[in-house]
């Protein structure tokens, strides 16, 4: 075994992929790759790029310029799909036109659409194309969260139904012209198939061989290695070569009291965790007393990196347990007002918001002014099931009195949707339109209905909350988002999905005495009148608000910067900033360095434009559980003695 991991020493890696649950550190382990590897070969060029709708990599190289054998690409999904329609739309438009009865007009308006779930797609088939250009020597990935990364990576299997479909399109196309001319000579749809078939099965092939490593990063922490052995199940279920795993800002256990409870802690977790750790080649990156940014500091942070050694005979631990040391909080934020049917709990992975979000829910589901409260989870990587330690399913479970929890299995509500209207597509199909040629026609009709959209976690979220808002009128729903990239794109639904549904409508309203399909046209008529009120009380400060959460980092600090402008364009009104896992204030050397510049992280948060009031908690034992969870969220907001105003004060703006 060498001094580096062997992701750092392969010669003959062409892609490696860093991913895990969010803020455990993969853009800067993505970022010090690429600069040690440009660094190692300067004759030999490299692409670091995000494809976190997120972008961060640009923060962490903090205005360096990285080695010129190096480029830095953050990719843009719209901008992506721009090219992708200049370059494929008139061929798309040619196969839906010789596949369907829409004439130009229908199919431009599909075509023009923007796409939900953007992000994975464009990232597969632009990861694909560099691939296939072979213009650099290794091509270095920092992913989204583990959830939308696993999208990511099962693209191919998305790809291939969705060019199924398109082949089914053209396959009456061309059975007419060996009918009626004796022969078929493939053209230029036939030709983009086959080529995005190709390229979708190299690169799919790249994921399962030697050329290509996929680096598990984790914390020694209960959610992040439980997340992380969900992922490594997902990758091996994907066929996905997964490399040595890394654990990151370990906590040296010679400092203060502090630090010395924290690394405690730390190892107690690992050793829990010891059957997904065994056989593992595991190294580990020790918490540093600054933040690694710059290409100087990611330059040197290899030389932080030991193999660690797990041995079974130290596995178990017969310790007595220690007192649970809770987290303390700052400066409560004003509680809620009693008009308040929906709070977002956003910011960027692995700030906290899940537990942010579980503690609100059960600090305002009790007491004297105690609502119905809904716990819902819009990240694809649940968590909310881990944080509270009971088990959460897509049907409502009860927590507490008056306080549910539910975490939608998109998947399985697709599965529905399609059974829904299964039986109404074939009656349509049987008795509607006897003049069409069912052996092409059905085929293509089933295919489409089989095709599961690229966004499909959003969508499904977003039409679980809307049904919440229809069959829940008095119930407070708490949404725990996903990372801020992608609770972005989740806000952007209702816009997308309108679109969509108008260009549905146009069609069911040109071809009604064809198209005849009540069930699944009323249906579209309920979504979209629940879609706006959706969106109405999306821009209503005093029903809906938004908490945001960050770390007092300078990755953290640009994101959350972002975030709150989003919510400005959006007329998204933002509540509360809460700065969580804060250093506590001690003698100790590392600890003072880190409250030092994590003070003046928190100094730069109060000032950002548009920023709200700032509540701060410090960093102690993670609060798993609801009675843990139940005792931080009663620190979350202030008390009725002293907000006296509550339930009539605006907003926060």
């Amino acid at each position: 075994m060498g001094d580096l991991p062997r992701f750092l020493e392969s010669a003959d890696l062409r892609l490696l992929l860093f991913g895990g649950k969010g803020g455990v550190g993969k853009t800067t382990c993505a970022a010090a790759a690429g600069v040690h590897l440009a660094q190692r070969s300067p004759e030999r060029r490299f692409l670091l790029v995000s494809v976190d709708p997120a972008h961060s990599l640009a923060d962490c190289l903090a205005g360096s310029q990285p080695p010129p054998n190096l480029e830095v690409l953050e990719l843009d999904a719209q901008q992506g799909l721009a090219e992708f329609r200049r370059k494929q739309g008139n061929t798309l438009k040619e196969i839906a036109r010789r596949g369907t009865f829409l004439d130009e007009e229908d199919i431009a308006r599909f075509v023009d659409l923007s796409l939900p779930g953007l992000d994975e797609l464009i990232a597969f088939l632009r990861i694909s194309d560099l691939l296939m250009a072979g213009s650099y020597q290794t091509i270095v990935v920092d992913t989204a969260p583990s959830g939308h990364t696993l999208r990511l990576l099962a693209m191919p299997d998305m790809m291939r139904s969705w060019l199924d479909a398109l082949d089914s399109l053209l396959a009456k196309h061309r059975y007419m012209k060996r009918l009626f001319r004796g022969s078929y000579k493939a053209d230029d749809a036939d030709r983009f198939l086959t080529d995005l078939s190709q390229s979708t099965n190299r690169t799919q092939k790249l994921l399962g061989s030697p050329q290509a490593c996929f680096v598990p990063v984790f914390l020694a922490e209960q959610l992040s290695l439980e997340e992380t052995a969900g992922l490594l199940e997902q990758l091996s279920r994907l066929g996905a070569r997964v490399g040595p795993l890394l654990c990151n800002r370990l906590q040296p256990a010679d400092g203060c009291g502090s630090c010395q409870r924290i690394a405690a802690e730390q190892q107690r977790v690992l050793r829990t965790h010891r059957k997904l750790l065994e056989g593992r080649e595991i190294w580990q990156l020790p918490l540093l007393a600054a933040e690694v940014r710059g290409v100087d500091a990611l330059a040197q942070l290899w030389r932080w990196a030991s193999l660690r050694q797990h041995r079974a005979a130290a596995a178990a631990d017969h310790r007595s347990p220690r007192e649970h040391v809770q987290p303390q909080l700052h400066e409560p934020a004003p509680a809620p007002a009693a008009t308040m049917r929906m709070l977002l709990f956003a910011g960027k992975g692995g700030v906290g918001k899940t537990t942010l979000a579980c503690a609100a829910a059960l600090r305002l589901s009790s007491g004297p002014q105690r609502r119905k409260v809904m716990l819902i989870s819009t990240d694809p990587a649940h968590s909310i099931g881990h944080c509270l330690e009971i088990s959460v399913g897509p049907q409502p479970v009860e927590v507490r009195p008056g306080f549910c929890a539910l975490a939608p299995d998109a998947a399985a509500e697709w599965r529905d949707w399609q059974d829904r209207y299964r039986d109404e597509l074939h009656a349509l199909l049987d008795e509607s339109m006897p003049s069409m040629d069912l052996t092409f026609d059905r085929e293509v009709m089933e295919r489409l209905l089989a095709l599961c959209p690229p966004g499909l976690d959003e969508i499904m979220a977003l039409t679980r909350v809307t049904e919440l808002l229809a069959d829940e009128p008095e119930t407070l729903l708490i949404i725990d988002t996903a990372p801020t990239g992608h609770l972005l794109r989740l806000l952007e639904m209702p816009e997308l999905l309108d679109g969509w549904l108008k260009a549905f409508f146009a069609v069911l309203l040109k071809y009604r005495n064809i198209l005849r399909m009540p069930k699944l046209s009323d249906h579209l008529i309920a979504l979209s009148k629940r879609l706006k009120v959706l969106r109405l009380l999306l821009h209503d400060q005093a029903r809906a608000g938004l908490y945001a959460v960050a770390i007092p980092t300078r990755l953290s600090q640009a994101e959350t910067e972002d975030l709150l402008a989003a919510c400005q364009r959006m007329s998204l009104t933002a509540l509360r900033l809460f700065v969580n896992q804060c250093t506590v204030q001690s003698s100790c050397e590392l600890c003072t360095a880190r409250h030092a510049a994590e003070a003046e992280v928190i100094a730069a948060m109060r000032s950002m434009a548009n920023a709200p009031g700032v509540s701060t908690i410090m960093r102690a034992d993670p609060p798993i559980g609801v009675d843990a969870l139940a005792a931080l969220g009663a620190q979350l907001f202030q008390s009725p003695s002293t907000q006296h105003e509550v339930d009539d004060a605006p907003a926060l703006k």
